[in-house]
């Protein structure tokens, strides 16, 4: 296999394994942007929604087939139901938190965190859930270059989400609510702007994406554990904040960066797949030390 040949296979890797963190970070990023809060429950979310999007698939199974349309159909429903477990969270756990010192919030996060996270500990004792997808094995051979169909559609999937969100926030009266509260809260609450409510689409949104990516990785990947959303949330955070910790594009652009990173770093002589993870966490200590705003996020000045 010639250099070109690893260069293009390793770029559509990372391309793929990027979209998953960049829907991911998405979250992290638009719940920080308005509510300042680090929900590191976000990665729970992911797994929750991956194992939502496998218990409707195998109800729906029987009438719509495990096929695409089967796939799709139990991941629009596993984002809506994701997208109000997000929003239950928030009201239970976060809102009668939100004037509190940011230590406390942060850890009500990381116990809502373990709480998910135990709890499908519990319904799975811990075993490998396979998804039961069968999306086949065909796709388009461009040299020595194979594309599945299963990477294309996930990569168009991801990129339609994330130019969603960007219209949505960019273009609609919730849109520019969030970027008001972001701005000055207070003030947004008295020009008459519901902020429980923004928060609460807020939170729907984050954990919808969530569920989207959870669904598209069980059905990518082929199978389901309690554990998986720990590592994607720390990877998650780690994109948005290399690209910028409360900018939309920041994300997507930071989730990209990571994955290809991660996927070109484990092809330098003598480094393992075992080593990404190190790629990962070292770029975000750089980011952290020469440009702690992140690629494309704007620095703040805390109000008095």
């Amino acid at each position: 296999m010639t250099i070109f040949d690893i260069f293009t296979n390793q770029l559509l890797n990372g391309i793929v394994l990027g979209s998953f963190y960049a829907l991911v970070a998405l979250g992290y990023t638009m719940v920080f942007g308005v509510v300042k809060l680090l929900n590191f429950a976000h990665g729970e979310l992911y797994m929750v929604g991956g194992f939502a999007g496998f218990l409707l698939l195998s109800f729906l199974a029987p009438y719509l087939g495990p096929g695409w349309f089967g796939v799709a159909v139990s991941m629009v429903l596993a984002m809506i139901a994701v997208g109000f477990l997000g929003v239950v969270i928030e009201r239970v756990a976060y809102a009668p938190m939100l004037s509190a010192p940011r230590l406390s919030i942060l850890i009500t996060a990381l116990a809502v965190s373990l709480v998910l996270q135990n709890g499908m500990l519990t319904l799975t004792k811990g075993q490998y859930v396979p998804f039961g997808a069968a999306l086949g094995f065909g796709g388009v051979r461009l040299g020595s270059l194979f594309i599945s169909y299963n990477q294309m559609v996930l990569v168009g999937v991801a990129g339609a989400l994330m130019l969603g969100l960007e219209l949505f926030v960019s273009r609609t009266q919730y849109g520019r609510a969030m970027r008001a509260i972001a701005v000055d809260k207070d003030m947004s609450r008295l020009m008459g702007i519901n902020v429980n409510a923004v928060i609460a689409v807020t939170f729907f949104l984050g954990s919808a994406l969530a569920a989207a990516a959870g669904t598209m990785a069980g059905a990518y990947y082929g199978s389901l554990w309690y554990f998986m959303g720990f590592l994607i949330g720390l990877k998650a955070f780690t994109a948005a904040v290399i690209g910028g910790i409360g900018s939309i594009p920041g994300a997507m652009l930071g989730g990209l960066i990571l994955g290809l990173l991660e996927s070109f770093g484990t092809q330098l002589p003598g480094v393992g797949s075992e080593w990404k993870d190190v790629f990962s966490f070292s770029v975000l200590i750089l980011v952290l030390v020469f440009k702690p705003t992140g690629l494309l996020g704007k620095p703040e000045q805390e109000r008095m």
